[in-house]
């Protein structure tokens, strides 16, 4: 069972464009993610699924920088993007991630993953959420992508991968994976200014002391600098 984590990532974010590549402590975001995806157990291959626009060139020369896979697919149609990206890997399990997670613990994802060993359902922490945002994990078989594909038709649905499933639990088996505690309030990733600087000011105090942090060690930074919290608590996610 070859199991491969999927990053999508594109430059052309509306409320903070070039965000994947802005840089803490000399470091672009998506170095930080790559290096906590590759600390995860249950993974054999990690991809960047970038666009094929010019704008995203970048990204591809990051990829080349850091010896990372990529594949380029449509930038609206994410969904086709991701089916193209996994049959060219022959993965089995695909695992999802966003690239706005850059602090995202790689104990989070093999615990989404051997919940899927388990079950063999679409399984995630994202529909019964109580992981802060930003530590978002999917995993799932190629047999469903390959359905979605197949049938996901909306404009929605095709960009967003999953949400042909999430939105349809009476017919596809899903199983949700929760934190003991509710951390659903805490927004960990990337789309605004203000989130950029909570995640600076995170990495800054902890990834030169721990560079292998866990979402215990965010959590208990967090709780000692409360104040930090408010720099985004107004932000609303995108629907």
């Amino acid at each position: 069972m070859k199991i491969v984590a999927i990053i999508q990532a594109r430059m052309g974010s509306t409320r903070l464009p070039g965000k994947v590549l802005r840089q803490v402590l000399g470091k672009p975001l998506l170095a930080y993610q790559l290096e906590r995806v590759r600390l995860a157990k249950h993974i054999d291959e990690i991809i960047i699924a970038t666009t094929t626009q010019p704008t995203d060139d970048p990204i591809i020369t990051f990829c080349q920088k850091e010896d990372v896979l990529f594949s380029r697919g449509s930038e609206q149609d994410v969904l086709s993007r991701y089916y193209d990206t996994a049959i060219q890997a022959n993965a089995d399990v695909i695992v999802r991630l966003t690239s706005d997670c850059p602090l995202i613990d790689p104990a989070v994802i093999d615990k989404v993953i051997e919940t899927y060993t388990l079950s063999n359902h679409y399984v995630s922490n994202v529909v019964r959420r109580t992981y802060p945002r930003g530590m978002d994990v999917e995993v799932f078989s190629i047999e469903l992508l390959k359905q979605i594909n197949e049938e996901a038709t909306s404009k929605k649905d095709r960009e967003h991968v999953t949400t042909f499933v999430r939105e349809q639990p009476d017919r596809f088996k899903i199983k949700d994976v929760v934190h003991r505690s509710d951390y659903s309030n805490y927004r960990l990733t990337v789309d605004t200014a203000e989130d950029l600087m909570l995640i600076e000011k995170i990495l800054e105090k902890i990834y030169p002391v721990s560079p292998a942090f866990t979402l215990e060690d965010i959590i208990s930074l967090l709780q000692k600098h409360q104040d930090w919290l408010k720099i985004n608590a107004h932000i609303e996610q995108k629907r």
